[in-house]
């Protein structure tokens, strides 16, 4: 084991249509795509794309969508630790304008306890929440371990606020954010009063605010891609994250800015993309993406809003 990831499987079905029907309305998507779901999940799938596959704690039924799941992780070659559930978890989305609308069928009542593991080898945890007891456990024995800890902070969810004194990185969102009521400046200040050694705010075309050690909060920006290109934002900040553990992973004595800038040209390229599957780029797609897009001039203010 190189990497553990640990978090809750979906089945995405992304479908593109102007207007969803209501009563006894009928319509038809323009296009659609099946995939495997859910930040650390996702995250895990494009770690694997890049070239390091990680080993994946997730949520796993026994029904029909969970053999896809299956299929899908032998496919990348994601070595599976199943917490098991029912029934398998399902998302439904809707991208448009830049924006997705998200529909969640979730069955997160474990019937069984998180799997004990081995962390001879493991280099890198990624937690996104979704299974505290376990993300919390894992956070507390690689932190003892000198194991990097990475966390998706997506959503303020249950024991995020215990689980993040365990953790070395933490990227969060818009909506984390807003959920504990801070600016982005102070919600900075909030991970850094955890001892977060980098953290950041993800916001997306306006780039991300970010800082390491007791260094000053910096601006990394987005790169520009013209809203002609921009077919489906879901799954862009997950694609961040795997690829910015996967940089690490294989080069870990650069900077993480160095890690950080890989990772923005990975999730740029993932946007232009219906699904998650179809999105996860490989070496050579973060190569030719940066190559091919400026730099966005876009910047946030720093009171909480673009």
């Amino acid at each position: 084991m190189e990497a553990l990831f640990i978090g809750q499987a979906y089945i995405d079905i992304t479908f593109l249509t102007k207007a969803l029907p209501t009563g006894d309305e009928k319509t038809l998507a323009e296009d659609y795509a099946v995939s495997f779901g859910g930040n650390a999940v996702t995250a895990a799938f494009a770690c694997a794309k890049l070239g390091l596959a990680p080993d994946l704690m997730c949520t796993v039924a026994e029904d029909w969508l969970a053999h896809m799941f299956r299929d899908m992780a032998s496919k990348y070659r994601i070595h599976l630790h199943s917490r098991k559930v029912n029934e398998s978890s399902l998302s439904f989305i809707m991208p448009q304008g830049g924006h997705r609308a998200i529909v969640r069928c979730r069955d997160n009542d474990f019937l069984h306890p998180y799997p004990e593991l081995s962390l001879e080898g493991c280099r890198a945890l990624h937690v996104d929440g979704h299974m505290p007891d376990a993300a919390l456990h894992y956070a507390q024995a690689c932190r003892k371990k000198g194991i990097l800890t990475s966390m998706d902070g997506g959503a303020f969810r249950e024991d995020t606020d215990e689980i993040l004194e365990f953790i070395d990185v933490a990227i969060v969102s818009e909506l984390f954010c807003e959920q504990i009521g801070k600016s982005y400046d102070a919600t900075l200040d909030y991970l850094r009063s955890k001892r977060v050694k980098v953290g950041g705010v993800t916001l997306g075309e306006y780039g991300m605010l970010w800082f390491e050690g007791d260094g000053e909060t910096r601006h990394l920006p987005a790169l520009s891609i013209p809203p002609s290109k921009t077919i489906d934002t879901n799954g862009a900040g997950d694609t961040f994250h795997g690829a910015y553990i996967y940089s690490y992973l294989t080069n870990p004595t650069e900077q993480w800015e160095t890690h950080f800038r890989f990772a923005r040209t990975a999730s740029a390229y993932s946007i232009q993309y219906l699904g998650n599957e179809a999105s996860l780029p490989t070496l050579r797609d973060v190569e030719d993406t940066e190559a091919s897009f400026t730099i966005s001039l876009l910047e946030p203010k720093r009171d909480g809003s673009p």
